[in-house]
């Protein structure tokens, strides 16, 4: 109350609660809690550890309890007024208590809360006693999610088409030339190409199909979105591995049936995380809401709750080791090719731009687009960049093929990248 110029934060209880007491009480123990709980890891939760930005508003929380009664269900929701400036942009409020039933420690749930946005504050209405806060996490409004969406759709359809052709070239090469029977590097080019074309398939008709069906038809888009997911990235893991046996590793690189190896861990993979997560039922409806907490997309995911540990797990953890395997490899991978041009063409003409290509073409192998969603917490922009340059991936794809594979001998194996295949080629005879 020292601040009398701004509203004060408060709580309501309905009457109807102090009738449903049992017994003919004339008083009761109310205990009102303020608890700040910014440092430590008490009171956080898998929900605030995406890195994404994610918080409780001023790491203030408040319990309330009437005597030692489990409170729940209640007829007419008690109200509390969290007092605070306006949020940042991109950003939600959403009201959430403490749910000891989740995991092992417990997590932040909205169940039975609403949450409504005043110029004051933002008022919570619940229907048990707990302890509550503001959630304040990245939220996008609908106008944006459909762009984005538009956006994403346009461009995945784009690279199914460059993908198709790139599977439809790989044949007429490998029936004209007899050479792509016996290359691994091609197979594994056309098996990324086929993950990526599978994954922008599912992720279609996830986006267009939304909460429509039965709830085993939506576990089923789900899990067959996550398996195609996880395909991709393995390949474009496996992709990082095949470049370090080119460029860094070259001699005593011989396996035996190495692409079969390569496509039952590309494959085999997979399917096992998928097999793991479907039976703990972690697929199903997952929601994004915007400001005013209104439903901006429905698609078939992980369900929110405890299942979101699979998805950090299976999908950001998978994520976050592939990508930084293939960085690292690529890093290694450009070192060498510069290398070889200056021991080998340093009059070359136009080495520069082949350079270029060569990076450009790695990049897309391992993924790199997929590394622009750490930057999209910084700004609405860089989510933009993400979705645009990521659907696009296959059109890269492609175009490498065709500027490695198209032309003719003479003319690839003027190219860094061919004359590592060759060395690779010379190590497994």
């Amino acid at each position: 109350m020292k601040d009398e110029d701004k509203p004060p934060d408060r709580v309501r209880l309905p009457k109807s609660l102090f009738r449903s007491l049992p017994g003919n009480r004339s008083v009761v123990r109310l205990a009102v809690t303020i608890l700040d709980i910014g440092p430590g890891t008490l009171f956080k939760g898998p929900r605030l550890g995406l890195g994404d930005g994610s918080g409780v508003l001023n790491n203030r929380l408040v319990g309330l309890s009437v005597g030692q009664m489990h409170v729940t269900k209640l007829a007419e929701p008690l109200e509390i007024v969290f007092s605070h400036q306006r949020p940042p942009p991109n950003m939600t409020l959403t009201c959430v208590f403490w749910d000891v039933t989740k995991g092992t420690t417990g997590d932040w749930s909205s169940e039975g809360c609403s949450t409504e946005v005043r110029p004051e504050g933002t008022v919570c209405c619940c229907d048990h006693l707990t302890f509550f806060a503001l959630l304040l996490r990245p939220t996008l409004d609908q106008s944006t999610v459909h762009i984005l969406t538009r956006i994403s759709q346009a461009g995945c359809g784009v690279s199914m088409i460059f993908l198709a052709f790139t599977i439809i070239l790989y044949a007429f090469l490998r029936l004209s030339r007899e050479r792509f029977k016996s290359e691994d590097a091609p197979k594994i080019h056309v098996a990324l190409g086929g993950s990526l074309f599978l994954l922008n398939l599912a992720f279609l008709v996830n986006v267009g199909s939304g909460s429509k069906g039965s709830d085993a038809a939506c576990w089923a888009r789900g899990a067959v979105f996550h398996y195609f997911l996880l395909c991709a990235f393995t390949w474009m893991g496996l992709e990082a591995f095949h470049l370090y046996l080119l460029a860094v590793r070259v001699f005593n690189t011989y396996f035996g049936h190495y692409f079969l190896k390569l496509s039952l861990v590309g494959w085999g993979l997979p399917a096992l995380m998928v097999i793991g997560t479907g039976s703990a039922n972690s697929y199903g409806l997952y929601t994004i809401r915007d400001r005013e907490n209104r439903t901006s997309l429905e698609l078939c995911w992980f369900r929110e709750g405890t299942t979101m540990y699979a998805l950090y797990i299976t999908v950001h953890g998978y994520f976050l080791i592939t990508f930084l395997f293939g960085m690292v490899v690529l890093a290694l991978v450009v070192w060498k090719i510069f290398t070889l041009s200056r021991a080998t063409a340093v009059k070359e003409r136009g080495k520069n731009r082949k350079k270029v290509l060569t990076l450009l073409g790695l990049s897309s192998l391992v993924g790199v687009t997929w590394g622009l969603a750490i930057f999209t917490p910084l700004g609405l922009s860089t989510v933009y960049i993400f979705a645009l340059f990521n659907s696009l991936q296959g059109v890269f794809i492609c175009c490498w093929f065709t500027i490695l594979y198209l032309p003719s001998q003479s003319t690839t194996v003027s190219s860094s990248t061919a004359r590592l295949d060759q060395a690779h080629s010379a190590s497994q005879e």
